[in-house]
């Protein structure tokens, strides 16, 4: 067999860099057992690499990973494709198969391989990427010989010049050599601070970098011609692994491969599928006996463990591995679950008060009292008969739990709670911003999406098809109006699905009352409304869940087809579509009931119906708020549960089993394979992909929304929100640190759109609950009756007095009762829940007076209500300043600090100028006193010496 050498020079080649394709095995006569028993008695190089964590020198660390998918010969084994190069020689390694046409000559008898031209495609990408990333001054090696078969690895390293180099283009803030002391409190502050550590010192984490600092390192962003200022005695710990995968991720966003039909980047690459994966590697194994340890494994016991629930969050650590925007939402996320503590407490006392003073509730006792003898009207036509007010007894005592005066004053103080929430949150995220050095970070404007430049690129090839000349082309709102258009319709069609789905349940229950209402058991007529209020709530739990995965899989295709032209626009109007969807689909059936049930009914003898045979559902005797408290409750402990838990936790777990189930498939299962440790980045690439937060920011919002907007029917909603988060965060912490590849670190100063959502809920909620009160509550209802009606100034006679009369004569034709005596006597006059005039007065079954007080009085309550909240939660707003007085003071310290470092360094410069001086004065002086014959020489002899200080 002849063998053909390749030797593929690619653009680095004008800097002395060569990259070699070196083919198969066979083609070069190896012999593979000879290999391994060579192996067996040399040291195991895994070893020596850290098991993938470094190159095969052992000496460069490994910053990211490509992966790519290829199809080995059939003819066997290929050869151990690990190759790399001495720092002395080249600054990286390529290789791959020899390209098509140019590849070994096959011998007789030998069949032709089948060419396939599209990975033969996606291989010269691939050179030519790589090519391109070595220019910019990467290091690569290559690895196809793993246990994962047909997946290839490119390992990358980013040698310290171009660290430094991109570390400046980032303005990356490095700490310096200068330190300063940090503020400390006196006197009784420091003796309360003292005693507050002491007693917290149980539930701190056990991290080095939670521990209270004094002194600071000056901070400033990395500049090459002043490296003289940061601390670079050691050069590897420098720059840490995330800052180091930050770096290369930008450099590999940048550059692009011009092969293809268009410019392409990293991002394009992956959707076509020339390469199936990129990430940076974990630190290290997180359990086992002989771990060496890293901050995964400290982060795996002091964070992502169950065990610690109650412990602080290190969130600087946090930080330090998985970067600033995932830092914040941990930050935000413990925040938010210390500050439903004081929520929870007085949700706890409130309901308490309800539970005290249920046998002390005049109208619920009215209602349970069977001496009254109220015989209320038919809850439905025909099949319903006449029922005593008594048998709802149980109903309005548990109303009172939820409808009571400590509601009202539990729906301002989660309003004041809501502003304060948001002020404490941003005191907190300015000092992270301190601690993090991220005061001065200002984001810019991010590279072009592939499929922006994409468009872009389509956009301009049909201008030059008609012969125009074109200049930059970019995306305006004619492009994109098809795609406006479509997001419009498609949102108003999603919205109005989510009404189509409530309006079925709607009739899904009356027609259930109806039929249950038509058994001949008494149990059954008696469970009739628990019966269809609980099979109603959770049919509406289960179209949620199914309808938030399908409302974020369209969110995405919609914000997609948009093109915006940033990865920050695309997110954040995929945000807006994502919430806008799941807020009416999780809110709508509670709207329902908090506002529109029992609303339209109409009154016996003229009722509302739907399809000319089902009527409107009424409300209970002690009101509709009781059954907004049940599917409120049902469907907010359902989500967290069922969506946000089991889902987190079984859906990766199990994306994780079919994935090591195809790849054991997959893979050639011969005893020394199988024998070898795996690399890290094998063992990486089968976790699973980082999707972004949005996910874990919108169930938290969803939830905040539960614990603000209808608080006044659920004053328990903090409680349950509470300890869902306990295990929430440990959840999302084992999930980041054990179930996920590592993400790409990116810097943020705050948690951007997701903070203008919180304050539209927070406003919003105020509204909302004063409405709730005053319209679905009896709040107001009894307010007007003990002041304006009440005969002894307390609540004697209000249910009689809400109560309207019905003669049974009036019925329509084919409504009134089948069996009128089922009570045991004939009825004459029903009750029914209503404002209106007697059947005896002259204008009967009009609206009565009484409805137009108590209406004035709801209306002034909204307004007075939503006013007063609204300006308390605008002075708490104004009196808590955004930035702690403590850190305004550090920052002016620091900025002050660094004038100070910076004038030093130039009266040194001056100086040392003064210095060069008077030394070129004394030079001249010696050559004026020179011998005559040197003085001959006296210009030559000057020029050398006033040369001398340029020299130096």
């Amino acid at each position: 067999m002849r063998v053909n050498k390749k030797y593929s020079c690619l653009p680095a080649e004008e800097k002395g860099i060569h990259i070699i394709n070196i083919r198969a095995i066979e083609d070069i006569g190896y012999d593979q057992h000879e290999s391994t028993l060579l192996n067996s008695l040399s040291k195991n190089p895994d070893a020596d690499c850290k098991y993938g964590l470094y190159f095969r020198d052992g000496k460069r660390k490994v910053d990211y990973i490509l992966v790519y998918h290829y199809k080995k010969s059939s003819a066997g084994r290929t050869l151990t494709r690990r190759v790399h190069h001495n720092d002395s020689s080249a600054r990286s390694t390529k290789q791959d198969q020899p390209l098509p046409g140019k590849g070994v000559q096959l011998e007789m008898g030998e069949s032709e391989p089948h060419v396939d031209y599209h990975e033969d495609d996606k291989r010269f990408r691939r050179e030519e990427y790589e090519g391109n990333l070595v220019e910019a001054g990467l290091e690569l090696e290559r690895d196809e010989d793993t246990k994962i078969h047909g997946v290839g690895f490119v390992k990358i390293h980013a040698p310290w010049n171009v660290l430094c180099r991109e570390a400046e283009f980032l303005k990356l803030k490095m700490p310096t050599k200068k330190m300063y002391q940090i503020n400390q409190t006196h006197g009784l502050l420091k003796k309360i601070n003292s005693v507050i550590q002491k007693i917290t010192e149980p539930i701190q984490p056990k991290v080095a970098e939670h521990k209270p600092q004094t002194v600071k390192r000056l901070s400033y962003p990395f500049s090459r011609e002043k490296q003289h200022l940061f601390d670079l005695s050691d050069r590897d710990s420098f720059f840490d692994s995330k800052t180091r995968s930050t770096i290369v991720y930008e450099i590999l966003k940048r550059t692009t491969c011009t092969k293809a039909k268009y410019s392409m980047g990293i991002t394009s690459l992956l959707a076509n599928g020339v390469y199936s994966a990129a990430y940076p590697l974990h630190d290290g194994d997180y359990e086992g006996e002989n771990v060496e340890p890293n901050d995964r494994k400290l982060l795996c016991e002091e964070w992502a463990s169950y065990g610690v629930f109650y412990k602080y969050q290190p969130i600087d650590l946090v930080r330090k591995y998985f970067g600033e925007k995932i830092g914040l939402y941990f930050a935000w996320l413990g925040v938010y679950t210390q500050m439903l503590i004081p929520a929870s407490i007085v949700g706890i006392i409130v309901f308490l008060y309800g539970c005290a003073t249920v046998d002390e509730n005049i109208p619920s006792m009215e209602m349970c009292d069977q001496r009254n003898n109220i015989t209320m009207c038919p809850l439905c036509d025909r099949t319903c008969s006449y029922w005593k007010m008594s048998s709802a007894c149980a109903t309005a005592r548990a109303s009172h739990l939820f409808d009571n005066p400590a509601t009202v004053f539990f729906s301002v103080f989660m309003a004041l709670w809501a502003a304060t929430f948001m002020e404490h949150w941003k005191r907190k995220q300015m000092r992270l911003n301190y601690r993090w050095d991220l005061t001065g970070f200002e984001e810019e404007e991010d590279h072009p999406r592939a499929e922006y430049e994409a468009k872009v690129l389509e956009k301009s090839l049909r201008k030059e098809h008609k012969h125009k000349e074109t200049d930059k082309e970019k995306l305006t709102w004619k492009d994109r109006f098809p795609a406006y258009l479509t997001n419009f319709v498609g949102i108003i069609f999603m919205v109005g699905l989510t009404f189509a789905i409530v309006f079925g349940v709607i009739i899904y229950r009356i027609s259930t009352a109806a039929a249950l209402a038509i058994s001949s058991t008494p149990s059954g007529r008696s469970s009739v409304r628990v019966t269809v209020t609980a099979t109603a709530v959770i049919i509406n739990l289960v179209v949620i869940i199914i309808l938030d995965e399908v409302y974020g899989c369209i969110a995405r295709w919609l914000t997609q087809i948009e093109v915006p032209k940033t990865d920050k626009n695309f997110e954040e109007r995929l945000i807006f579509k994502a919430f806008l969807l799941k807020f009416v689909n999780a809110y709508t059936p509670i709207f329902y009931v908090a506002f529109f049930k029992g609303r339209f009914v109409g009154r016996p003898g003229d009722y509302v119906y739907i399809f000319h045979s089902f009527r409107m559902e009424e409300c209970a005797p002690g009101g509709c708020l009781m059954e907004l408290c049940i599917q409120l409750s049902i469907i907010m402990l359902g989500k967290q549960l069922i969506q946000n838990n089991l889902f987190e936790i079984g859906i990766p777990k199990m994306k994780k089993f079919i994935r090591y189930m195809k790849l054991k498939r997959r893979r050639s299962l011969d005893h020394e394979e199988h024998m070898k440790k795996k690399q890290r980045y094998e063992v990486d690439y089968n976790l699973e992909p980082f999707a972004g937060l949005t996910p874990e920011y919108m169930e938290m919002i969803i939830q905040f929304g539960f614990v603000t907007l209808f608080v006044a029917s659920f004053p328990l909603a903090p409680l349950f929100a509470l300890l869902n988060n306990i295990i929430e965060i440990r959840l999302d912490a084992k999930k980041f640190v054990t179930e996920l590849r590592r993400p790409v670190a990116v810097r943020a100063k705050d948690i951007g759109i997701w903070y203008n959502i919180l304050r539209g809920i927070g406003k919003l909620a105020v509204i909302i609950n004063a409405f709730v009160i005053s319209f679905t509550s009896d709040f107001i209802p009894r307010l007007v009756y003990l002041y304006m009606y009440s005969e002894n100034g307390t609540m004697h006679g209000f249910v009689n007095h809400t109560l309207s009369s019905f003669n049974v004569s009036d019925f329509q034709a084919g409504t009134a009762p089948n069996d009128p005596m089922d009570l045991g006597y004939e009825v004459q006059i029903c009750r029914y829940k209503d404002y209106r005039e007697p059947p005896w007065s002259e204008n009967k079954y009009d609206i009565s007076k009484d409805f137009w007080a108590v209406l004035a009085a709801r209306l002034a309550f909204v307004i007075v209500f939503q006013n007063l909240v609204m300006f308390m939660s605008d002075f708490v707003d104004w009196i808590i300043p955004d930035i702690p007085k403590d850190i305004s003071q550090q920052i002016h310290k620091e900025k002050v600090l660094m004038v100070e470092v910076f004038m030093r360094e130039e009266q040194g410069k001056l100086q040392m100028l003064e210095t060069w001086k008077d030394n070129d004065k004394k030079k001249g002086e010696n050559c004026n006193n020179h011998s005559p014959r040197l003085s001959r020489s006296r210009s030559g002899s000057l020029s050398s010496c006033h040369s001398y200080p340029l020299d130096v």
